[in-house]
């Protein structure tokens, strides 16, 4: 068997369902000649796993690979504090269980592009990754935004970064129809989808300029926003009051969600870094502080404080009120018929950990009143199918690449179970999730 074949080892499954849990690996395994054999559970050219309940959005506490769909190599914290994490998110993605992510907008495109390189070589542990360019955005952007005035600009930047190699573009805050829809329009010629995190654009506008998903669900989608103005993005003030109320039912939100559906456009939701701004929310775990590097932990747990303990005022932005509406919002999506998927973007002022933040979007939306199996199911098959890799992975089926994560403990009864990862396989191999982390404990925000 050559090195690529194991690399790429495929799901013969060898399962049984029973609920002891149990892993076997036969005599002979390759193990010590793996580069990352330190963090190697189990290696072989079949592998028995028993004892184990399935949860994979088809089936019935083994799951598959989740599929990140907003899940940046970049990290921001309190104080205005970024940093690339070539070193360590890949390592926290893959040991909490996320198998494939997509970036979703990057700072430093060119690093992603060579980390992807490294990792598809072996030479790096992560995830697989698809690559998203730089962030598209209007004269209003930040100043580390690719800012792209006019359909030119955005069409000369997507030829670019699309021979570079991307596989997504995600469009910002700022942009203008204009730009969207010429950006759009040329990354379709060169077989790339977009993205985008909205604002000066509205969800039923993007869709009827051809784009093929949206970020963050209700928080960045102004359609309800009276009086919106085109291209210019609305107060926060603004976009809050017009969702706060919102009636699902209601044909304004029904048309929203039966355009996106219609166009085959899905959403993306990120809830776990939405909470972290919401009063009387949980606070970050000890473990997410214990990852942190200790000055870039004071900051995070001193800003989460701040959130966490502060009065639960309904008619400020992020209100718990709030928070349940967008929950809502999502929930009815789907039961419209639409796609959700979802990710963690790290970002914000960084309580939501690479990782440890996409394992907490499960616990949230189980509070949507959606079943285990179709959290799971939104979590790896919905975002294996928007990033058109379900042919291969997204769910555990035969001939499928062998993308599986073992949790300790009865997941359909204890959605804090998606913690408790115990061996993650990527391409048939075994990771110890636990040496993962350690490996890389007390760094993360910094390598």
């Amino acid at each position: 068997m050559t090195k690529q074949t194991t690399r790429r080892r495929r799901l013969s499954l060898l399962l049984t369902l029973l609920f002891a849990g149990t892993l076997a690996a036969p005599a002979g395994s390759a193990v010590a000649q793996n580069p990352f054999s330190r963090f190697i559970s189990v290696e072989g050219p079949e592998i028995a796993i028993t004892g184990v309940k399935i949860i994979d959005g088809t089936g019935h506490t083994l799951i598959p690979g989740l599929v990140g769909l907003h899940n940046h190599s970049f990290y921001t914290a309190a104080g205005g504090y970024i940093a690339q994490l070539s070193t360590t998110a890949p390592i926290m993605y893959l040991a909490s269980g996320v198998t494939t992510i997509r970036t979703t907008g990057a700072t430093s495109p060119y690093e992603e592009l060579n980390l992807k390189a490294e990792i598809d070589a072996g030479r790096r542990l992560g995830p697989r990754m698809l690559v998203t360019g730089p962030y598209l955005n209007g004269p209003a952007g930040a100043l580390g935004d690719t800012k792209v005035d006019n359909a030119e600009d955005a069409r000369r930047v997507v030829r670019y970064w699309s021979e570079e190699g991307v596989s997504w573009f995600k469009a910002y805050m700022h942009i203008s129809r204009e730009a969207l829809g010429a950006a759009i329009d040329e990354a379709h010629k060169h077989g790339i989808k977009v993205t985008a995190h909205l604002c000066s654009v509205t969800f039923r506008e993007a869709v009827a300029l051809g784009i093929d998903n949206l970020e963050h669900g209700l928080v960045a989608n102004t359609d309800y926003v009276d009086g919106k103005q085109p291209d210019l993005c609305p107060e926060e003030a603004l976009r809050y009051s017009a969702q706060v109320d919102l009636d699902m039912s209601s044909e304004e939100v029904q048309t929203t969600f039966r355009e996106m559906i219609d166009a085959g456009v899905s959403m993306t939701s990120t809830m776990a870094i939405n909470e972290m701004y919401v009063p009387g929310r949980p606070p970050i775990e000890q473990r997410s502080l214990d990852m942190l590097a200790p000055h870039i932990a004071v900051a995070v747990k001193a800003a989460n404080d701040r959130y966490a303990n502060a009065p639960a005022d309904n008619d400020f932005p992020d209100s718990p009120e709030w928070f349940r509406k967008a929950l809502e919002y999502e929930a009815a999506f789907v039961r419209a018929g639409g796609m959700l998927a979802s990710g963690v973007d790290p970002t914000g002022y960084g309580a939501a950990l690479p990782g440890f933040g996409d394992q907490r979007n499960f616990e949230i939306l189980r509070e949507a009143d959606f079943t285990p199996q179709e959290v799971i199911q939104i979590m790896s098959a919905n975002g294996a199918k928007i990033l058109d890799i379900y042919d291969q992975t997204g769910s555990i089926e035969v001939g499928k690449l062998a993308e599986l994560v073992l949790l300790k403990g009865d997941l359909t009864e204890d959605p804090s179970a998606i913690k408790n990862v115990t061996i993650v396989f990527k391409d048939g191999v075994g990771y110890d999730s636990a040496a993962m982390l350690e490996s890389i404990k007390g760094q993360v925000g910094i390598h």
